[in-house]
């Protein structure tokens, strides 16, 4: 009997390290988000149904979805319509939002989220203003804190050396902004990080008929690419990045810095798949430590 007392003693002794191990592996997310990115809304093609049963796919989840992050493309194209078609792709969304979505959400522009009409230069609107007046947002940029993790979102969208289109940039204002706002947060909190052009992809390689050599395009990925990483390589509580703009999925690890571009809501504008990547959207589980769990969701 002593024996066998002594066997069990032992028995639990190698059991409880066990059970340990297992706790610290097993962890409760802090906050479950949804990113969706490239809605394109507009009043055709059933756009306006797919985006509502998008709404309602993320709110239906299992487990509860604590927010939303819209990565940009709000509206099907501000940049060279006139102010009544772009009034009502803006009404639109804020319909279906106020009647579809309960969630709080958190919007980035996206290029498409811009009016550069080139006859409207003198107006007050012009340019980014006028999606920040519906967005009721006082910059293009910010950030915000939330179940122990820092949320940046950035401006991707600037005009080009040429001022006649976009190319994928931070700018100095923004890049010395974003330095200030990594250096302030404690290195003991984690980052999330939001653009709509994706920062680091591997998708420009995704073309047909290359011969010699890919075309990269400044308006495809950030031209910045090099600066921004060197930054997060001074932060390495950075852990993630989001983007869209693409409208395909793929997942990019670089210094221990994961960046997702989450496909399309739209897909291939409405109209099936964009090459491979159906129309979804990402579900994120964040946890305490910095670490986090992803998934690219169809609808």
């Amino acid at each position: 009997m002593q024996r066998r007392s002594i066997i069990k003693g032992l028995g639990g002794m190698f059991a409880a390290p066990l059970l340990q191990q297992h706790a610290v592996r097993v962890q409760k997310p802090v906050l479950r988000i949804a990113h969706l990115t490239d809605v394109h809304l507009k009043d055709d093609m059933g756009a306006p149904a797919k985006f509502a049963q998008c709404l309602h796919h993320i709110q239906n989840q299992p487990t509860k979805v604590d927010m939303l992050l819209n990565g940009g493309d709000i509206v099907f194209d501000m940049n060279k319509e006139n102010i009544a078609s772009i009034d009502n792709q803006w009404q639109l969304v804020e319909n279906i939002m106020k009647q579809e979505c309960s969630l709080p959400v958190h919007y980035c522009l996206g290029n498409h989220d811009v009016w550069w009409y080139e006859d409207s230069k003198h107006l007050p609107l012009y340019g980014k203003q006028y999606a920040l007046n519906r967005l009721q947002l006082s910059n293009s940029y910010y950030s915000f804190t939330r179940g122990g993790w820092k949320f940046i979102i950035l401006d991707s969208t600037h005009l080009d050396i040429d001022a006649t289109w976009y190319i994928g940039k931070l700018g100095d204002a923004q890049f010395n902004w974003l330095q200030e706002e990594l250096r302030n947060t404690s290195p003991a909190t984690p980052v999330l990080i939001m653009s709509h052009i994706p920062i680091l992809t591997a998708l420009l390689m995704i073309e047909d008929n290359v011969v010699n050599r890919w075309e990269m395009l400044g308006g495809d990925m950030h031209t910045d690419t090099a600066k921004i990483i060197d930054l997060f390589y001074k932060h390495p509580n950075v852990k993630l990045c989001l983007s869209g703009h693409l409208h395909m999925r793929d997942k990019v690890v670089y210094n221990n810095v994961t960046y997702l571009c989450n496909g399309a809501v739209s897909g291939a504008w409405w109209n099936g798949m964009r090459r491979q990547t159906a129309p979804g959207y990402a579900l994120i589980d964040l946890h305490e430590d910095g670490s986090f769990k992803e998934a690219y969701v169809n609808y």
